[in-house]
């Protein structure tokens, strides 16, 4: 990479500036970082000049930032001022920072990293883009494609998990990403110099000294086999967020609390040990969902798979996939789920904590609510819901109130008791419209389950697999479960095919490709009849 070199002494020595892109998403300090490069240029000899161009909201508001950095000569007082870049140009760039993963494939996809100029510096975090967070299946991006893709990309690829290094020094990402650049030793001052143009700032001094020491440190140390910091993101169709392989070599009851024993004592006694750390968090999640019996009602259920387990690579893959898409389903969305989940105090903790509010700071949480009839209607006991569904004044009326969306402050005393309230109407969701359903649709899939593992493992997996379908509340539900049901109605039309898992597996493919369903319906009458 060709970097200028600090203060020349000859204005006819030819030189390029040092370029620099940053790239960063709104909140975390992409302008501040863009803004300390400046001062720490202009402090130690050197012309500077920083742009910004704003990004879309699909990143959370990304956007690039560019500076370029020229160095002073001696006695050029009478010479004018350099003529400096407004924009990155493609294949001239020195130095590109990301603060997030996908932003530094987004800056390989732009051309700014190239393999004989550029070193770039990236977080290994990863913010989801909207593709991904609105895609029927998992439509997450695989990162370790992106890192693979970085390092052939370009000249020197430095990455560590620095929104993590942020988050441990109660700092923002841009003075974690300033150390890195410090510890990279891409540009011509020393560390102190670059510590004092953070002194320079006067805000936050200390947490920002701080996090950029941690950035340093990660940038500046030997470089090392890939370690997955920051690459393990929840999955839409895992029940908890950090499944860990070591729960199958331990005991699974240090790994719940003490209301759950019993049950963590069952998995180690019945289930297979790769399946033991799904259904760990299974009975955690289904017993925060509707209380002890209903974790003994999931392993009841879980266990009426197992017994047809037949997986000779040992990976218990019925067994583990039974366990994963059982709670999920059990676990469904609803009113008083969602309500748990905005009232509870880590939440609250997280918001502050995200937000970095100081004493003197005053936080408030809006949520942007928008129910409809059905969302009401499941959560109510079963007779007066299907009242009001098929009462027409009491629909016009539910939808003249939210049609719009309702606006709740939930760090309001009115707001938060709204849906704490509602968060207690724990204990009448077992008579609740939709609860009756829901147990009814998932022992009538199991009991699919069942009559086809003894003669097709693989489809039997399938079936299994079939539950992602289904998910969400409201509109997103009822497509979903209107695709889950027309793979299984026809389902017995290839059950006894020799290829009967891979025609599973490519209906369920055409059913997460779009959420018309048009998709699958054309894959359904290709079918062959019997």
């Amino acid at each position: 990479m060709t970097i200028a070199s600090p203060a020349p002494q000859t204005p006819q020595t030819t030189l390029r500036p040092i370029t620099m892109a940053i790239l960063a998403m709104g909140g975390e300090g992409g302008g501040v970082l863009s803004d300390w490069t400046v001062a720490l240029a202009e402090a130690n000899g050197y012309y500077a000049q920083s742009t910004s161009v704003a990004g879309v909201a699909q990143r959370t508001g990304a956007t690039v930032y560019y500076v370029e950095l020229f160095p002073r000569f001696d006695g050029d007082a009478e010479l004018p001022y350099p003529v400096l870049s407004t924009m990155p140009t493609p294949g001239e760039v020195d130095i590109v920072v990301a603060s997030e993963l996908m932003e530094a494939g987004r800056a390989i996809q732009r051309g700014f990293v190239t393999p004989d100029r550029s070193t770039l510096i990236a977080s290994t975090s990863r913010t989801y883009s909207m593709p991904e967070r609105t895609a029927m299946g998992d439509g997450r991006v695989d990162s370790q494609g992106i890192i693979d893709a970085a390092k052939g990309a370009s000249a020197t690829f430095i990455r560590g998990d620095f929104a993590r290094v942020a988050e441990e020094s109660r700092s923002v990402i841009s003075a974690v990403l300033f150390g890195a650049i410090c510890g990279a030793d891409v540009l011509p001052f020393t560390r102190d110099q670059f510590e004092d143009a953070i002194r320079l700032g006067g805000k936050g001094v200390e947490t920002s000294l701080a996090a950029f020491d941690g950035g340093y440190r990660v940038a500046s140390a030997p470089p090392a086999v890939d370690i997955q910091i920051g690459l393990r993101p929840a999955s839409a169709t895992t029940p908890q967020d950090d499944p860990s392989d070591s729960i199958a070599r331990s005991n699974a009851a240090a790994l719940v609390g003490d209301r759950l024993q019993a049950q963590a004592r069952r998995i180690m006694d019945e289930f297979p040990a790769a399946a033991r750390p799904m259904l760990v968090h299974g009975i955690k999640r289904t017993a925060e969902y509707q209380g002890i019996s209903y974790a003994d009602a999931y392993l009841d259920r879980v266990a009426r798979v197992r017994a047809f387990e037949n997986d000779p690579d040992g990976e218990a893959r019925l067994t583990t996939e039974t366990a994963r898409y059982v709670a999920l389903w059990m676990t469904y969305e609803d009113t008083i789920r969602v309500a748990f989940h905005k009232t509870r105090e880590r939440r609250f903790a997280r918001i502050e904590g995200e937000s970095r509010v100081g004493d003197e700071d005053i936080m408030q949480v809006h949520e942007y609510l928008h129910p409809q009839i059905e969302e009401i209607t499941d959560t109510l006991p079963t007779a007066l819901g299907r009242w009001m569904l098929r009462t027409k004044w009491i629909n016009a009326l539910v939808y003249r109130v939210t049609h719009k969306g309702i606006k709740i402050q939930t760090s309001s005393l009115w707001g938060f008791t709204v849906l704490y309230l509602l968060a207690r109407l724990r204990p009448i969701r077992p008579r609740s419209l939709r609860f009756a359903l829901e147990q009814e649709r998932i022992d009538a899939w199991l009991d699919r389950v069942c009559a086809i593992a003894p003669s097709d493992y693989a489809l039997a997996c399938e079936v299994v697999e079939l539950q992602q379908l289904v998910k969400g509340y409201g509109e997103t539900h009822a497509n979903g479960m209107r695709n889950f049901t027309a793979i299984m109605d026809v389902l017995s039309s290839f059950q006894s095919s020799p290829d009967a898992a891979s025609t599973a597996a490519k209906l369920r493919s055409a059913a997460l490709a779009d959420e018309s369903g048009r998709a699958l319906r054309q894959t359904i009458d290709a079918l062959p009849t019997a």
